[in-house]
């Protein structure tokens, strides 16, 4: 997913860098991620804490996160349409 989804990176007008994620194609499972931005060592801290919970990409794309913050990213990246999935997208 663009970066460009992901509304506080729109904010701050960066939007340079891809949000990906890896889940096991029969059990949703997240296994991986990668996030390559500039502020993508905050943002890791999502998919880490999802991976180490053992999350699927339904439950991280439910999770309630703040709206407006670029940990919002991985949580964007795990539902399927994002257009309509962020409190401010439009």
């Amino acid at each position: 997913m663009p970066l460009e989804q992901v509304p506080r990176v729109q904010a701050a007008r960066d939007t340079r860098g891809p949000i990906e994620r890896v889940a096991g194609p029969e059990t949703d499972r997240l296994l991986g991620g990668q996030i390559v931005a500039p502020a993508g060592s905050d943002t890791i801290q999502t998919l880490v804490m999802a991976l180490k919970a053992g999350m699927t990409t339904e439950e991280l794309g439910g999770t309630v996160l703040p709206c407006l913050a670029t940990v919002e990213g991985p949580k964007l990246v795990a539902q399927p349409c994002v257009a309509m999935l962020s409190c401010c997208a439009g």
